[in-house]
């Protein structure tokens, strides 16, 4: 799909005494979900309301498909952003709210009613929308993302509000997006989502990038080699094992946390001694685990879990 990249170069940008960005710099590239998180404070909003012309960087530059927002004819051809599912006209319905969108951007009525169909509000789509759930919103807000069928789509916390089978469908949208090659850039709090449908991850702290790069890249970087060895006999696994060069740790009666050896070294030293067990699992790091490596220190309010609540 054409122009379908974000670039953000260098983004500077203060509020009075505040510094929300510095130096900002990141791409997201066709044909793949770009996860962009960080602590609240992190720079992620400000971000985002820069690409999308709300705000103006003191420095450095954020093009949609080579060009600033500004100088997009017909902007929602170009790019779709779901930033705020509440901002609508309560009193108007559904349909007539994606309408009016679709006239200003020279679409006509038939677009409307297939990104009604493609969310699933056809039953409530001449309903007010100051009577639809935050769930409901959420997916009008997908459906007005979609509106332009644009290349280039944005979403902030797109998972707010759905159910456990709006998020199934949300993911699956993603993913479909993403495959007909549009570039996708989806800030989220919710790591286990993004784990399930990123292929690359920006993290970001006090404005600017802390990484940038494939999912899976991050995962490994942050995985130990230690593996965790369930068995009936964890004396005589431990013999063996500490013989072939591991180190064990009992972690309960039947649990043993093993480092030095590689899962498949230790499943050929528990067969050769035919010592029984039942799992031999590579401990992995998740996606959550990475963003807490990272942004420890990064957060700009922090409670503390030990603190006595005040009565």
């Amino acid at each position: 799909m054409s122009n379908a990249t974000i670039d953000v170069d260098g983004l500077h940008k203060r509020f009075g005494p505040t510094l929300a960005l510095d130096g900002m710099t990141f791409t997201v590239m066709p044909g793949r979900v770009t996860g962009f998180v960080g602590p609240n404070g992190a720079g992620k909003s400000t971000t985002i309301r820069v690409i999308l012309g709300l705000d103006a960087p003191d420095q450095g530059d954020a093009l949609v498909g080579g060009q600033p927002y500004q100088q997009l004819r017909h902007p929602l051809r170009h790019v779709g952003a779901l930033v705020d599912a509440a901002a609508l006209q309560p009193s108007r319905t559904a349909r007539n709210h994606l309408l009016w969108m679709a006239r200003s951007q020279g679409m006509g009525a038939n677009r409307v009613d297939a990104v009604i169909e493609l969310v699933g509000l056809d039953s409530a789509a001449r309903r007010k929308a100051g009577g639809y759930s935050l769930g409901m919103r959420q997916r009008l807000g997908i459906a007005a993302t979609l509106l332009g069928d644009p290349p280039v789509i944005i979403m902030d916390e797109p998972f707010n509000g759905m159910d456990p089978e709006g998020i199934i469908w949300m993911r699956q949208l993603l993913r479909r997006l993403a495959g007909e090659g549009r570039a996708i850039l989806v800030s989220s709090h919710l790591m286990s989502e993004l784990q399930d449908i990123a292929d690359q991850v920006v993290v970001v702290g006090r404005g600017k990038v802390l990484a940038d790069a494939a999912i899976e890249d991050l995962i490994a970087r942050a995985s130990s080699d230690d593996v965790l060895l369930r068995t009936p006999k964890p004396a005589e696994a431990t013999n063996a094992l500490q013989r072939a060069g591991a180190a064990a740790t009992v972690v309960d009666a039947n649990t043993l946390s093993l480092s030095g050896l590689k899962a498949h070294r230790v499943v050929e030293v528990l067969g050769r001694a035919q010592i029984p067990f039942s799992e031999v699992t590579a401990k992995r790091a998740t996606l959550e685990d990475v963003y807490l490596q990272l942004t420890s220190g990064e957060a700009e309010f922090r409670g503390s879990p030990e603190g006595e609540v005040p009565r």
